[in-house]
């Protein structure tokens, strides 16, 4: 292949571009000098002791949002490449989801502030002399409040996968990167970028966290949204409160039109079924994109590339050969695989019964599993009203391509609203009211993390083929009967993504929402994770420890035991 062929012209022919390139040259040249203008601060000379400025003046509210957008970005990069391998290997290779599944579930069940207390300490070592460790630190705790969504979603979308795409992927000989990039990465667009947007949004309930580090008993305010809210907290200051959510508000806004719409428009080639034109998502920006020249040109270059990696990646014999069957798993193999992860798990609970003995007490283990108990039983009440409530509103917008494009915006900004700012307002209207804390506390474990379903049914109902929903009006099914047996099958396993995610997020909001505070007054509700901020506010390392291995010995029996059947349940369905 000549270069010509793999390089675009883009200087000999239309250097110049058309009136088109013109008009968007402004927009990305203002990207670009935005970009490194944040990338520059990031690794400005820092030593620890020293203080960052951080003011509550609105003024400073457009640098503040720039930076935090970058850092939620740079995490949703990662995210997504996580992603894509995590569901490659897990749907794939039966022994890698031995392992990557249960360990998703750990990881999830973590809290933000866990993986801050072990990983900020070494990425300032790494980064020397310079804010960059500390930036990386910030990134990576956003990474953990994106990441686990984006991966499950992608995983049950490639386990979904429908028979016939596989079996035609079979007659056209597809090698495994050619059959990712070609079948399996096009059919889960839609709910990726779906979830990609949730992923967005919901990093903004751990921006303050993740700004706002303490580390060597010092604490370090990075310049961001998150900074500058949980200082408007601590100071009181409702006014800066409600110039943040202004500043959020237009950022999401800025963002949901100049990346996530173009996105979805352009994503909607990959639906399963033809749409109208009529229904189908627009976005001004890609409209536009679509009429220039060089800006096209330069779009071609990653696509020329990936389509060069086919023919070096294409299978080099036909499918009626020996060498094309699989090679069947070598029994002797798998049962040394599971020998190690036997005396794996058997040496973890040695080492776990040492620590009980040792450090807490069997007494103090029995006394938290009672706690998580009662955390498991709000989050399963609260996820089932969840599902009462938004389900039929997610069906409703994915069924409506015109609605989505409207809501789709308010959507992001109200899953992207810090739940923390609500919990000045349940404070003060549970003490007026002597209202019980056990009881009316419960709803903001939920409150941040409903919208995971919200955003999961809506993809998948977006993706219903129109056949089926001609055949479902042709034979008059209406009601009861619609719901049973034709959306609640089509959008199963949606909301099956979109209830373990939302479980696994609502397991970890129960630290701060199950002990909350505001000024002098602190409510506190019994349940695993009070226990957990109650033990981190007095510095008792053993028992924070027990609280977060209790909190994910729950999260993985309930993954394992309700969520896994569901998830198999779906793919059967989908095979069938």
């Amino acid at each position: 292949m000549s270069d010509k062929r793999f390089f675009p012209r883009l200087v000999v022919d239309q250097a110049a571009g058309n009136r088109w390139d013109w008009a968007l040259l402004p927009l990305v040249l203002a990207l670009l000098s935005l970009l490194a203008l944040a990338a520059s601060q990031m690794v400005q000379p820092f030593h620890l002791g020293e203080s960052l400025p951080i003011s509550l003046d609105p003024a400073a509210l457009p640098y503040y949002l720039l930076r935090t957008t970058l850092r939620m970005f740079v995490a949703l990069g990662f995210s997504v490449l996580f992603a894509c391998v995590f569901a490659a290997l897990a749907a794939k290779f039966r022994t890698a989801e031995k392992i990557l599944v249960p360990l998703l579930d750990i990881l999830q069940s973590i809290p933000i502030l866990g993986f801050l207390s072990i990983t900020v300490t070494g990425f300032i070592a790494l980064f020397p002399g310079s804010l960059l460790g500390v930036e990386c630190a910030a990134i990576f705790a956003i990474f953990t409040s994106q990441a686990w969504n984006m991966a499950f979603s992608l995983y049950q979308s490639l386990r979904t996968v429908p028979a016939e795409l596989q079996e035609a992927a079979r007659i056209f000989q597809l090698s495994a990167w050619q059959r990712f990039w070609r079948l399996e990465l096009p059919y889960a667009m839609p709910a990726l970028l779906w979830n990609m947007m949730m992923s967005m949004s919901g990093g903004w309930f751990f921006v303050v966290a993740s700004e706002a580090i303490s580390v060597a008993n010092q604490d370090i305010k990075l310049p961001g949204m998150g900074s500058y809210i949980a200082m408007a907290i601590d100071a009181k200051d409702l006014a800066a409160i409600g110039w943040a959510i202004l500043g959020m508000l237009i950022g999401i806004l800025l963002y949901d039109q100049l990346f996530f719409r173009p996105l979805l428009a352009w994503a909607d080639k990959f639906r399963f079924e033809e749409g109208s034109r009529e229904t189908a998502p627009s976005s001004w920006l890609l409209t536009w994109l679509r009429r220039t020249e060089l800006l096209r040109r330069v779009g071609r270059v990653p696509g020329l590339a990936l389509g060069r990696s086919f023919a070096w990646t294409r299978r080099r014999y036909d499918g009626s050969s020996i060498r094309a069957r699989a090679p069947e798993p070598n029994p002797l193999w798998t049962r040394v695989f599971d020998a190690v992860l036997a005396a794996a798990v058997m040496l973890a609970l040695w080492r776990l019964i040492s620590f009980i003995h040792s450090e807490v007490g069997w007494q103090e283990v029995g006394h938290v599993f009672v706690l998580g108990s009662y955390t498991l039983l709000r989050v399963l009440l609260l996820i089932a009203v969840a599902s009462l409530i938004w389900v039929p509103v997610g069906v409703w917008i994915g069924l409506n391509p015109r609605i989505a494009g409207r809501v789709q915006a308010l959507a992001q900004f109200l899953a992207a609203f810090p739940s923390n700012l609500v919990f000045p307002v349940a404070v003060m209207l549970i003490v007026h009211w002597q209202l019980n804390p056990d009881i009316w506390l419960s709803p903001l474990i939920i409150l941040g993390t409903q919208w995971y379903l919200l955003f999961n049914v809506v993809a998948g109902a977006s993706t219903i083929p129109t056949e089926l929903r001609d055949a479902a009006r042709n034979l008059g099914l209406r009601g009861w009967m619609l719901w049973r047996r034709f959306l609640l099958p089509a959008i199963f396993p949606s909301f099956v993504t979109g209830a373990i995610t939302a479980s696994g997020g609502s397991w970890n909001a129960s630290i701060v929402a199950e002990y909350v505070s505001w000024g002098d007054t602190t409510l506190q509700a019994q349940g695993l994770g009070s226990y957990i901020q109650h033990m981190t506010a007095i510095g008792d390392f053993p028992r924070i420890a027990l609280g977060i291995g209790v909190m994910c010995v729950f999260v993985m029996a309930l993954n394992r035991w309700v969520w896994r059947r569901l998830y198999r349940i779906a793919e059967q369905g989908m095979h069938a």
